[in-house]
Protein backbone atom coordinates (compact mmCIF):
# COMPACT_ATOMS: atom_id res chain seq x y z
CA UNK A 1 0.00 0.00 0.00
CA UNK A 2 1.12 3.64 -0.40
CA UNK A 3 -0.20 6.95 0.29
CA UNK A 4 0.76 9.76 -2.23
CA UNK A 5 0.19 13.14 -1.57
CA UNK A 6 0.52 15.53 -4.75
CA UNK A 7 -0.60 18.89 -6.06
CA UNK A 8 -1.16 19.47 -9.39
CA UNK A 9 -0.95 22.74 -10.54
CA UNK A 10 -1.35 24.93 -14.18
CA UNK A 11 0.97 26.94 -15.69
CA UNK A 12 0.40 29.98 -17.78
CA UNK A 13 -3.29 30.01 -17.47
CA UNK A 14 -3.88 32.97 -15.57
CA UNK A 15 -4.22 33.40 -12.05
CA UNK A 16 -8.11 31.93 -11.20
CA UNK A 17 -6.72 28.20 -12.17
CA UNK A 18 -9.58 26.69 -9.59
CA UNK A 19 -11.99 25.03 -12.00
CA UNK A 20 -8.90 23.98 -13.89
CA UNK A 21 -7.65 22.21 -10.24
CA UNK A 22 -11.08 21.11 -9.93
CA UNK A 23 -10.78 18.73 -13.15
CA UNK A 24 -8.01 16.64 -10.87
CA UNK A 25 -10.17 16.27 -7.71
CA UNK A 26 -12.75 14.97 -9.67
CA UNK A 27 -10.69 12.34 -11.42
CA UNK A 28 -9.30 11.38 -7.60
CA UNK A 29 -12.82 11.00 -6.62
CA UNK A 30 -14.20 9.19 -9.55
CA UNK A 31 -11.31 6.77 -8.96
CA UNK A 32 -12.95 5.24 -5.81
CA UNK A 33 -9.59 5.38 -3.95
CA UNK A 34 -9.18 6.40 -0.30
CA UNK A 35 -8.88 10.24 -0.82
CA UNK A 36 -9.10 13.90 1.02
CA UNK A 37 -8.18 17.22 -0.78
CA UNK A 38 -6.86 20.24 1.44
CA UNK A 39 -5.37 23.86 0.68
CA UNK A 40 -2.45 22.41 -0.66
CA UNK A 41 -2.77 18.62 -1.60
CA UNK A 42 -4.83 15.97 -2.49
CA UNK A 43 -3.84 12.32 -0.81
CA UNK A 44 -4.72 9.15 -2.38
CA UNK A 45 -3.99 5.89 -0.35
CA UNK A 46 -3.99 2.29 -2.31
CA UNK A 47 -1.78 0.01 -4.37
CA UNK A 48 1.29 1.97 -6.06
CA UNK A 49 0.33 0.99 -9.77
CA UNK A 50 -3.83 2.22 -8.94
CA UNK A 51 -2.75 5.63 -7.38
CA UNK A 52 0.39 6.28 -10.02
CA UNK A 53 -2.55 5.72 -12.57
CA UNK A 54 -4.68 8.24 -10.73
CA UNK A 55 -2.18 10.53 -10.37
CA UNK A 56 -1.55 10.44 -14.17
CA UNK A 57 -4.97 10.78 -14.82
CA UNK A 58 -5.43 13.74 -12.91
CA UNK A 59 -2.17 15.65 -14.63
CA UNK A 60 -3.51 14.96 -18.26
CA UNK A 61 -6.88 16.68 -17.05
CA UNK A 62 -4.96 19.84 -15.94
CA UNK A 63 -2.61 19.12 -19.14
CA UNK A 64 -5.77 19.33 -21.26
CA UNK A 65 -6.11 22.52 -20.32
CA UNK A 66 -3.17 24.18 -19.35
CA UNK A 67 0.08 24.82 -21.87
CA UNK A 68 2.30 23.53 -18.91
CA UNK A 69 1.84 21.68 -15.81
CA UNK A 70 3.45 21.40 -12.45
CA UNK A 71 3.53 18.48 -10.31
CA UNK A 72 4.57 17.90 -6.70
CA UNK A 73 4.82 14.65 -4.95
CA UNK A 74 4.95 13.09 -1.72
CA UNK A 75 4.76 9.09 -1.28
CA UNK A 76 4.91 7.10 1.78
CA UNK A 77 5.08 3.90 0.86
CA UNK A 78 4.43 1.09 3.81
CA UNK A 79 3.83 -2.30 2.41
CA UNK A 80 0.84 -4.19 4.69
CA UNK A 81 -0.57 -0.75 6.02
CA UNK A 82 -4.00 0.01 5.22
CA UNK A 83 -5.76 3.28 6.14
CA UNK A 84 -3.44 4.91 6.75
CA UNK A 85 -5.11 7.88 5.63
CA UNK A 86 -7.19 8.24 8.44
CA UNK A 87 -5.62 6.23 11.44
CA UNK A 88 -2.20 8.53 10.78
CA UNK A 89 -4.32 12.02 11.67
CA UNK A 90 -6.64 9.64 14.87
CA UNK A 91 -2.67 8.66 16.17
CA UNK A 92 -1.94 12.24 16.39
CA UNK A 93 -5.16 13.44 17.41
CA UNK A 94 -5.31 10.69 20.27
CA UNK A 95 -1.71 12.28 21.38
CA UNK A 96 -3.92 15.64 21.58
CA UNK A 97 -6.02 14.56 23.69
CA UNK A 98 -3.62 13.14 26.26
CA UNK A 99 -2.24 17.14 26.94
Amino acid sequence: MVLVAFSVTPLGAGTDVGEIVAEAVRVVRASGLPNRTDAMFTTLEGDWDEVMGVVRQAVAAVEARAPRVSLVLKADIRPGVTDGLTSKVETIERHLGDG
